[in-house]
């Protein structure tokens, strides 16, 4: 748990009354941050600080993860709702303390575990940074850009029937509700985009930055209702509060961590021991000698090295086996008719698709992700700053269209000749098969 390496010890200030400033920053830092009294609580297991620390972890989980407006009925009330999100959320993001998916759901005991997995989505998920960029007030005008694959997360419950199958008639229906308010939006957008337009282009040459070179909607607003500047002003106090907030605890960090590491060190003995699932290496290896450990450690890298050598011999065995057999398969086999131009041309534009796909997936990031402020620009006017072009992200996602379209196509090819195969087994029935529109 700890981050070691940060700084040196002498500038952080580890007297008596640095852990509680590094926790009241911390509690600044985040909305509804707890006291320095519940991390000790919490320290030595005590049960005062179970609900506090587990509505502390569904307040921030839900902040993160609510992106759009819910109403209040979606909130779940009781305790038990908020564990069992709490629970859910923390698996999705891969915490393996086992101890702590086996908490009771009525929040009896378990504060220390909470702590740990508080502390552990604080490292993972950078919890003040990500609440600062929330609390961020943007002037400017941004849009969301995307490029990326998103699954979907709520999967829609199917209507079944007296007899467990999907009513036809209720996808339909789903499917003319989602093409109407895909329309509305594409329409409401399109409108937003030229009201933008217009503003830009009215309010160019107004704003004090040459690189940006009109006014944002926000400015326009400002400029119309003058009093609406001292609610800006209050969210810019805010955020210049959270920022000094943040500062601090970044200052201050260390001596967290460095405390945590006492957490670890003096757990309760109370607390379930460490099963066959949940190991830490450092207690198994305190138990022997640095000489008979480093001895070990030699002969199992020295094994894994034999074992490596061995695979990869087999490898090339299996590999020179396999290139044998199919040079006599092509042998045998006819040659393949020529592919057309436009066949041909539609393969390497599937391959290439895929192939940034994958470098996206990789972590090659052609186009930002995230919001992006918009900044009008004329067509011969010189980009020296790095942004990016609406034209470019837009042929991206027309290539993304495309590909989505053959996939779907595709399947929607086989999904016919499925159809056509059960039908063709039903005595007196004529099998129509459905229209497909081909673009």
């Amino acid at each position: 748990m700890g981050r070691l390496g940060r700084r040196p010890r002498g500038e952080t200030g580890t007297g008596p009354g640095a852990l509680p400033k590094a926790i009241a920053a911390l509690s600044r830092a985040l909305p509804g941050g707890p006291s320095p009294e519940t991390f000790r609580r919490a320290k030595f297991d005590l049960p005062e600080a179970v609900a506090e620390l587990w509505s502390l972890l569904f307040s921030l989980l839900w902040l993160i993860h609510q992106e759009d407006k819910v109403s209040p009925r979606d909130l779940p009330d009781a305790l038990e709702g908020q564990i069992r999100f709490v629970k859910w959320v923390l698996r999705c993001h891969g915490y393996g303390r086992q101890h702590f998916y086996q908490l009771p759901e009525v929040g009896s005991h378990g504060s220390c575990e909470l702590l740990l997995a508080f502390s552990w989505l604080l490292a993972y998920l950078s919890l003040p940074e990500q609440f600062l960029f929330l609390r961020c007030v943007h002037q400017g005008d941004g849009v969301w850009i995307s490029s990326c694959k998103d699954l979907a997360r709520c999967p829609v419950p199917l209507a079944l029937g007296p007899k467990g199958r999907v009513d036809i008639r209720y996808i339909q229906w789903l499917l003319g509700k989602l093409r109407f308010h895909w329309r509305n939006l594409y329409e409401s957008q399109q409108e937003q985009c030229t009201l933008l337009n217009k503003i830009h282009l009215y309010t160019r040459g107004c704003h004090p930055d040459q690189s940006i070179g009109h006014l944002s909607v926000p400015e326009t607003e400002i400029l119309r209702f003058p009093e609406s500047s001292k609610q800006l002003l209050q969210e810019l106090e805010s955020e210049n509060s959270c920022l000094e907030a943040f500062l601090e605890w970044k200052h201050m960090e260390l001596v967290y961590w460095q405390w945590m590491d006492t957490v670890l060190d003096t757990r309760p003995g109370g607390m379930p021991n460490t099963s066959k699932q949940d190991v830490f290496l450092p207690e198994i290896l305190q138990n022997y000698s640095p000489k008979y450990v480093t001895r070990e450690m030699d002969r199992v890298q020295k094994n894994l090295e034999a074992l490596r050598e061995r695979l990869q011999e087999v490898v090339n065995q299996q590999r020179a086996a396999w290139h044998m057999k199919v040079s006599k398969c092509s042998q045998r086999l006819p040659r393949p008719p020529e592919l057309s131009t436009a066949k041909r041309k539609e393969i390497q534009e599937a391959v290439g698709y895929e192939l940034t796909t994958l470098d996206q997936d990789c972590g090659v990031k052609r186009h930002p992700c995230g919001l992006q402020r918009l900044v009008f620009r004329k067509a011969r006017e010189p980009n020296n700053s790095g942004a990016q072009s609406v034209t470019k992200i837009i042929q991206l996602l027309k290539r993304e269209e495309a590909s989505l379209e053959r996939t779907l196509r595709r399947l929607q090819e086989e999904c016919q000749q499925e159809l056509a195969i059960l039908a063709h087994g039903l005595e007196g029935v004529i099998w129509i098969p459905p229209p497909y529109p081909r673009r």
